[in-house]
């Protein structure tokens, strides 16, 4: 009997550590998976538009309480103000010059055989996906898993448009597109159809609560986060909303909680929307382009009678904060659906943009991409990034920072490895930054398109106007470049171009240009170029 209970005792603790062994094998195994990485993105946010931003009128509680679990990149700028190169230089580490993109519908050797962040993290080892408005070029836009999209032409995969007709409400959303395009969407019933546009692209959406493009982008994500929870494998996720990009259609709801009846001191002072501080500048002072607009010169951004009667403007300026609030409503549940299911400390944040919107600063409407690239308001973007247990929370840096520093960025934080790259990486990683608060010490970064280069330094910033090789019309050397003293003159007033005092800033800035364009390949545009001068 004594021999059959020190069997019986021996077996029990065999068991109890082959139990044990196994738990720690599968910890073990937990704790060797890489974090998620979600990637939230927005298009055309003015960093400015957040309630952390002190903003007098926008509200934004899930961005705001991000920022405060964040590393938040007080001077994060695009590398293009306008979509497709912007988006591009995040997912392929490059500049608008390398890949020979700098409007949206280019196309180059680069460009194809770009290596994208996606297909990164799916060479090690991660599932990818993506849900919402894409806008990318060749490789830049393979390596997913997973993407179900906003537009019709970039596939069916599961889109926006098919979601939105099978509930039933197709000709309400062809009527908020209509807004800026005076027709429904590719691949409605009503890409042909002729439905009126509306002053500034701007109008009240038909559609219910729940059924925008945003919410079908969060829907998607929230199904994703829900099935990936209690996987072994990790993810990445691009989760892309198309607002608050115009056209400017808000659902009621958003747009309720801002009174543009009147100019006021602002929302947070239950006052009416206040007036944007650069709202009055002369329309001499503007570049050509946005002098052409400002003066009717387009039949949607017709400046010319909103001027005439304001209410067109408070209209538009309010359903662009709305849309704000709309995106930061989904950003809210995105998170919440992290939290249930007990993720969010297994999983990398980050939210940013591709460029911002005038919102009635200088007097303008929508971004004007066509005729500038320096106004602060669509370069400076909204950049946070959260890394669980490791980034300071709420920590602010003035540290100069760009879209193609993300890649890098990832790669040196989650140890991936990289595949064989056509070209290499053109940012810098910022991981000693966000893990022991290193400085860049960077001097400038530079922001570029085809007729406008601005070269961004510490307090000053100078827009050198280019020949224009793609649109010989655009090309605004005439009007002469552009400089901007930001520590005296933050809202981009006064060009200081002529002014002697600033000439030894204006060099340095020039001299900082140079460099960039014998450090930055430039080899597709070169290609563009070539194909050019092949055609004449």
């Amino acid at each position: 009997m004594k021999n059959k209970i020190i069997v019986l005792i021996v077996g029990c603790l065999l068991l109890m550590f082959n139990c044990k062994s196994k738990n720690e094998l599968i910890n073990q195994t937990k704790n060797k998976k890489k974090p998620n990485v979600l990637l939230l993105f927005s298009d055309q946010h003015n960093k400015k538009t957040m309630g952390y931003e002190n903003h007098p009128d926008v509200i934004t509680p899930n961005l705001d309480k991000l920022s405060t679990e964040s590393v938040v990149f007080d001077r994060a700028y695009a590398t293009r103000g306008v979509c497709v190169p912007s988006r591009m230089s995040l997912m392929t580490g490059l500049f608008p010059r390398t890949l020979g993109l700098m409007n949206n519908n280019e196309e180059t050797s680069v460009t194809e055989k770009a290596t994208s962040l996606a297909s990164i993290f799916k060479y090690n080892g991660y599932k990818t996906y993506t849900f919402g408005k894409r806008h990318l070029k060749g490789g830049g836009d393979k390596g997913w898993d997973v993407r179900k999209e906003v537009h019709a032409e970039e596939g069916d995969n599961g889109n926006y448009l098919s979601w939105i007709t099978k509930q039933g409400y197709q000709s309400e959303f062809s009527y908020d597109w209509a807004a800026e395009f005076g027709k429904g969407p590719i691949g409605s019933n009503d890409a042909n159809a002729k439905i009126p546009i509306a002053d500034l692209g701007t109008r009240i959406s038909k559609l219910p609560f729940g059924y925008t493009m945003e919410a079908y982008t969060a829907l998607e994500t929230i199904n994703m986060i829900d099935q990936q929870k209690n996987s072994d494998t990790p993810f990445f996720c691009f989760s892309s909303f198309y607002r608050p990009h115009q056209p400017y259609t808000p659902v009621r709801k958003f747009m309720d909680m801002y009174d543009v009846s009147k100019w006021g001191k602002g929302t947070k002072l239950k006052s009416g929307i206040k007036m944007p501080e650069s709202f009055y500048q002369p329309t001499k002072d503007l570049p050509p382009l946005l002098q052409f607009q400002r003066n009717g010169g387009n039949k949607v951004w017709n400046m010319d009678k909103a001027f005439e009667n304001e209410q067109i403007w408070r209209d538009y300026i309010g359903a662009y904060y709305a849309l704000v609030t709309e995106v930061d409503h989904y950003v809210g549940e995105i998170l919440q659906a992290l939290d249930n299911a007990n993720i969010t400390e297994e999983t990398i944040i980050i939210y940013t943009t591709d460029h911002g919107d005038f919102v009635g600063n200088h007097g303008m409407v929508e971004k004007a991409a066509a005729g500038h690239n320096i106004y602060e308001d669509i370069l400076n973007i909204p950049l946070m990034i959260r890394i669980p247990g490791k980034t300071l929370k709420g920590k602010h840096t003035a540290e100069l920072v760009t879209l193609v520093d993300i890649i890098p960025t990832l790669i040196d934080v989650l140890n991936l490895k990289t595949p064989d790259l056509e070209n290499n990486f053109e940012g810098v990683s910022l991981a000693k930054l966000l893990l022991k608060q290193k400085p860049l010490n960077r001097d400038y970064i530079v922001s570029e398109s085809w007729f406008q280069a601005t070269v961004i330094g510490k307090n000053e910033k100078l827009g050198i106007m280019k020949p224009n090789p793609v649109n010989p019309r655009r090309d605004y050397r005439e009007f002469g470049d552009m400089f901007f003293d930001r520590t005296h003159d933050p809202l981009e007033l006064n060009n200081g171009i002529n002014n002697e005092k600033n000439q030894e800033k204006i060099a340095k800035l020039r001299a900082f240009y140079a460099d960039f364009e014998t450090q930055v390949s430039g080899i597709g545009m070169q290609e563009i170029n070539n194909t050019k001068n092949n055609h004449k």
